[in-house]
């Protein structure tokens, strides 16, 4: 299967983009916005529906996580943020506030059957 080879992020964002997860996100101003759209979210607004931890190879402490989501106005996309010391601890509150009802696993790509 494709995904077994994907170790890094760049291979994940590649194998969600072919899924329709196209669109981009920043954070400002304690809201997410669609870099496209310009449309802004809460995390009320955000469904996790994949995430993916990393650990740098050279650098243990370089640690990112991967989220993969989907928004209350039909956009689906990714988010990398980093955690650890080196986090922006205002985005990470964000995705830590997102209702436990609005996290799965569904588009998960490690599985796919």
């Amino acid at each position: 299967m494709e995904n077994e080879f994907a170790k890094h992020e760049e291979d994940y964002l590649d194998i969600y983009e072919s899924k329709g997860y196209t669109a981009g996100f920043h954070f400002k101003d304690g809201t997410l916005i669609g870099n496209d759209s310009s449309h802004t979210y809460t995390p009320k607004d955000i469904h996790i529906v994949a995430e993916h931890r990393y650990e740098g190879m050279s650098n243990p402490s370089d640690m990112s996580i991967l989220y993969i989501i989907e928004t209350n106005k039909g956009e689906k996309g990714t988010m990398l943020i980093g955690y650890g010391p080196s986090a922006n601890l205002e985005l990470s509150e964000f995705f830590n506030s997102i209702p436990e009802t609005q996290i799965s696993d569904k588009a998960n790509i490690n599985l796919d059957d």
